[in-house]
């Protein structure tokens, strides 16, 4: 493999051209490896009388084109040696800035005598000659370059890829890992702006580098998920993080970026995700997975399901996912919850009503029945209907056709039925509550849906379901929980289950500002659920007060004895005695 060809700059004041001299004489004696630059830091002026030493030198001045700092990227460069009368407070102090060596040669003072200046640069130029036989024959080029290629080793072997960039967004920086996740050649694109380079800015076109975005607003670190195309076309998921470059004066003179190729992970999240998911459900605890299967067995067969449980637990989404798995699943899901509405308005949602039906019925509207033709009614609360909405309900399961509301016109309907109830719908059968003909009709396949303590396993694949939905919905970051929340989160009772859980989350991206999610973040009565926990004895360990007596009697007082007696340990015995005041 070739080696490197390095770039060295020489940067002076500009006034005498001292150089360009050194340009001119480090031409003389440069190997294959190294090419050499020369820049001012005011506009480029030639002096005749430097021009005329470097002639006298044997060196065609007219190659060497005047330069200012302007019309070149300092960053570019392997080495920078500064010369004459330089302002060192002018000199670029960046990060990633190539080193800088500095030799004190006399520069000329302004002066009419010609004479004068030219012996002074003459003295000038053997000083230089001096410089640049130590530069190249005394191993310290060598040494610098080594100790650069070094610290490019360290950067180019990182997993992630690193960008930096000018606050004019000329690329400086560009290590391996980049060019294998991004596909372009740093070569091709070192020294140019990265607008002009990634089509569709590299950074989203939201960095505080981009013109749309206002300044002001400044962040010191931006973290985001990007769809990078590279140029072979393929879309790749990218992590990135930018933060600013900073220089010695705490003054902003670039950009950092650092990246990582998300794309695998993210398909192996969404296989996991297929897996542990149907439809809207997440979960993969043994009970959560039984209950998918249930969704498949009887999404295919258009019988009426009833499906109970806890309020929160979902129960709508398991009726989503039967009709979006079934057959039927582009044909209209409608729902409607039976315990929310008064019985005269109910009855006209379901069946619909014709002008004229009541006050206010300006124009024939079709029920939810009708909107639902050939697809699915969902039913929920069904346990809150009275028992003439009960009858109603059953004529139309039965003969599958109704009147709407005012109407004599028999109106045919095709639905799938799925209702849903909090309540022990056969219990309330039992208490004639509720009609034991209707509740056959409509529980032909019971699914009974865990309360979420019962499903515990469920609770951190939710946490990130909801913590990825929430940030997309409010446009933030996505939140981490910490260790501590997640065992707090997992050890709650979650009377309110899934739909609970969903509000904790909700209310932590409106309390937490940083990153990590910690306790404090949380809702009140679930950050402090295990203050609430007493030393007490749990019920399966439950001893009666009267044993207690009984066995401290038997023992005469003797605690241990009694704790033997009892079949406790003696602490339990202790907190039997708090418990009972019989300290």
């Amino acid at each position: 493999m070739p080696e490197k060809t390095r770039l060295i700059l020489f940067l002076g004041d500009g006034g005498n051209n001292l150089h360009v001299l050194a340009e001119g004489l480090a031409n003389r004696i440069k190997t294959n490896s190294v090419n050499f630059i020369s820049a001012s830091m005011r506009p480029p002026k030639v002096n005749p009388i430097t021009k005329r030493i470097i002639e006298e030198a044997g060196i065609n001045s007219s190659k060497t084109p005047m330069l200012s700092l302007l019309d070149i990227e300092p960053f570019m460069f392997d080495l920078i040696i500064t010369l004459g009368n330089f302002d060192q407070s002018c000199r670029p102090t960046l990060p990633g800035m190539p080193p800088h060596l500095h030799w004190d040669i006399p520069d000329p003072a302004d002066s009419a005598d010609e004479m004068v200046v030219y012996n002074e640069l003459q003295t000038a130029r053997k000083k230089m000659e001096e410089n640049l036989d130590i530069l190249f024959h005394s191993g310290l080029l060598h040494a610098l370059f080594v100790t650069r290629r070094n610290l490019e080793l360290i950067l180019d072997n990182l997993l992630d890829g690193v960008m930096a960039h000018t606050t004019n967004r000329r690329i400086f920086y560009f290590n391996k890992a980049a060019e294998i996740i991004t596909g372009y050649k740093r070569d091709d694109i070192l020294g140019k702006d990265c607008h002009d380079v990634f089509p569709g800015r590299f950074c989203g076109g939201d960095c505080e580098f981009c013109e749309s975005v206002n300044t002001k607003e400044k962040q010191s670190i931006t973290r985001k998920e990007i769809v990078f195309k590279r140029p072979d076309q393929k879309e790749r998921n990218l992590i990135m993080s930018i933060m600013p470059l900073t220089g010695e004066q705490n003054e902003e003179v670039g950009a950092l970026l650092s990246f990582k190729d998300n794309t695998e992970l993210n398909r192996l999240k969404g296989r996991l995700k297929h897996h542990h998911s149907l439809g809207s459900l997440v979960g993969k605890d043994p009970k959560t997975l039984d209950l998918f299967d249930q969704i498949r067995e009887v999404s295919s067969v258009l019988v009426p399901v009833l499906v109970e449980g806890e309020s929160g637990t979902g129960k709508e989404l398991v009726a989503k996912a039967i009709h979006d798995t079934g057959p039927r699943a582009d044909k209209p899901f409608v729902a409607i919850n039976c315990g929310a509405l008064p019985e005269g308005i109910l009855e006209s949602e379901l069946f619909g009503h014709v002008a004229g039906a009541f006050s206010g019925a300006i124009h024939d509207r079709k029920g939810r029945f009708e909107l639902a033709h050939e697809g699915t009614i969902f039913l929920d609360e069904v346990s809150e209907l009275s028992k003439a909405m009960q009858v109603k309900l059953l004529r139309v399961l039965q003969e599958q056709q109704f009147e709407r509301v005012g109407g004599e016109k028999t109106i045919q309907v095709n639905v799938r039925i799925i209702s849903a109830t909090n309540r022990n719908l056969l219990k309330r059968v039992e208490r004639k509550k509720f009609r034991r003909d209707l509740y056959y009709r409509l529980c032909v396949v019971p699914i009974t849906l865990p309360p979420l303590r019962d499903r515990r396993l469920d609770i951190p694949m939710l946490v990130e379901h909801f913590l990825e939905i929430t940030a997309q919905e409010i446009i933030r970051p996505v939140l981490s929980p910490s260790n501590d929340v997640m065992d707090i989160l997992s050890s709650y009772a979650w009377p309110g289950n899934v739909r609970e859980l969903r509000n904790a989350v909700e209310y932590a991206y409106v309390k937490c500002r940083t990153g990590l999610i910690e306790i404090m973040h949380l809702p009140p009565e679930i950050a402090n659920h295990k203050e609430k926990k007493t030393v007490k004895p749990g019920p399966a360990l439950k001893v009666e007060k009267e044993k207690m007596l009984v066995a401290l009697a038997r023992a005469e007082g003797n605690r241990k004895e009694a704790a033997k007696l009892l079949g406790i340990g003696r602490a339990t015995l202790y907190r039997y005695l708090d418990l009972y005041d019989l300290k």
